[in-house]
């Protein structure tokens, strides 16, 4: 490869995550992409627009998709050691995800995944629904987006002034270039 070259790196194929988690890690954060831009849509819309409830369903059903994503990522990884310089799933990470499905499930409202099946829900406890309102919104919410926010400036501080290889340990090996 060309020195100059942006994703120039001394990572060796031991430092570098496997095919399948690297996919797991773009396809959760395309998801995460989604799911923020789904929420803000839907939660400025008017309570009597159409298209509302179909935004909700929406949201919930590409917020299932993550946490199934994340089960799995963390099946993978227990079973595929990460290369080092790597963190695991924070606590408020598992935090929003667990008071997503609680807000709805004790809220009474019905959590339907993309149409196809009901997720079971709980009795309706307004209690535990607001705190997982709360939580959900107040806390995962501005959290995530910071995450997003740091995750991606790290990514560019790495590549662009450290030009360390870090970003090529989620990427798939590149091709030598004659």
């Amino acid at each position: 490869m060309d020195s100059n070259h942006w994703l120039d790196s001394t990572v060796k194929a031991d430092q570098q995550y496997t095919l399948t988690a690297q996919a797991l890690h773009w396809i959760t954060a395309v998801l995460m992409f989604t799911v923020l831009p789904v929420a803000w849509v839907m939660m400025n819309m008017p309570e009597t627009a159409h298209a509302r409830g179909l935004l909700f369903t929406l949201h919930k059903s590409i917020g299932l998709s993550i946490v199934m994503l994340v089960a799995i990522r963390l099946t993978w990884r227990a079973m595929h050691p990460a290369p080092p310089l790597t963190g695991g799933l924070s606590r408020w990470e598992k935090g929003a995800a667990i008071s997503g499905y609680l807000l709805d499930a004790t809220g009474g409202y019905p959590i339907s995944y993309f149409g196809l099946f009901s997720v079971p829900v709980l009795s309706k406890i307004p209690m535990v629904a607001n705190l997982a309102t709360w939580v959900h919104v107040a806390v995962g919410q501005w959290l995530v987006y910071a995450l997003i926010l740091l995750h991606v400036a790290a990514t560019v501080w790495h590549v662009t002034i450290r030009r360390d290889g870090v970003l090529n340990r989620m990427l798939p090996e590149q091709a030598e270039r004659g």
